[in-house]
């Protein structure tokens, strides 16, 4: 059985200019083809296409979606499971941000101030303040928390937006580098684990390598920062570890 680009168009909620795109860039080629030309679509075309849409929605590039769906060592079932750990993280992060709102709602009802809310939506679950919190808790780093708390204190709503919008990327290319296999002690990962350093030096507290190690290990034993790492690439947060303690071992 075998189905029109339109009828998949159908099916899956895209246009046919989608589908077509896709056949351009080698992300979904349909197997067969009419006595026309017209492209035929089979059940494995329809799987794939679903496996691409659900990459998608949780926001990977095609570039990205393509080396996922190529790569030799995961089958379908790796998948599922890998998008089913993802959506599942994404759902609770949804779940934690609408209770959020509906807090900021009942205050805004009853008059109080909303500052630490809007700080709060501009971050979701992470509160930059309870990041220098766990610092100064588990390590004792005072003069860190005591700067954060100094240099943070007038920022505003879109600073928060700019900053948070700034680490993630810095984040996703770290989990760019993990999707293609290269290794966590590589040039290329120390080099953005040098700038997740410098960026915290930069806009929060003065950031030594041997306490940035501090942070990647955190990232892996504290399961609320794991969730963050993971939600962005399986694996992320124990690579990044790795690759922060790489990058001090390289500055030493």
């Amino acid at each position: 059985m075998t189905y029109s680009v339109g009828q998949v168009a159908g099916f899956a909620g895209v246009t046919v200019r989608t589908l077509h795109h896709y056949d351009e860039i080698g992300l979904l080629s349909p197997s067969a083809r009419s006595h026309a030309g017209h492209r035929r679509y089979d059940d494995a075309d329809l799987d794939r296409l679903q496996r691409v849409l659900f990459y998608r929605e949780l926001g990977f590039p095609l570039d990205e979606v393509a080396a996922l769906l190529d790569d030799p060592d995961a089958d379908p079932q790796e998948h599922l499971r890998r998008q089913h750990e993802l959506l599942t993280a994404r759902i609770a992060r949804l779940k934690e941000m609408a209770a959020a709102v509906e807090t900021a709602m009942e205050a805004r009802r009853m008059g109080i101030n909303l500052t630490p809310e809007e700080k709060f939506e501009a971050f979701g679950d992470f509160d930059p303040d309870q990041y220098a919190e766990e610092v100064q808790r588990r390590w004792g780093n005072t003069d860190a928390y005591k700067e954060s708390q100094r240099r943070t204190a007038s920022y505003t709503k879109e600073d928060w937006k700019r900053l948070t919008q700034e680490f993630d990327a810095i984040h996703r290319r770290m989990g760019v580098l993990l999707a293609q296999g290269v290794a966590a002690d590589s040039e290329a990962a120390m080099d953005v684990a040098e700038e997740h350093r410098r960026f915290i030096s930069g806009h929060y507290y003065e950031c030594a390598h041997e306490l940035h190690t501090c942070l990647g290990e955190m990232y892996v034993s504290d399961p609320r920062f794991t969730a963050t790492y993971e939600a962005i690439r399986p694996g992320l947060a124990e690579y990044m570890r790795d690759a922060m303690l790489a990058n001090a071992v390289r500055r030493s």
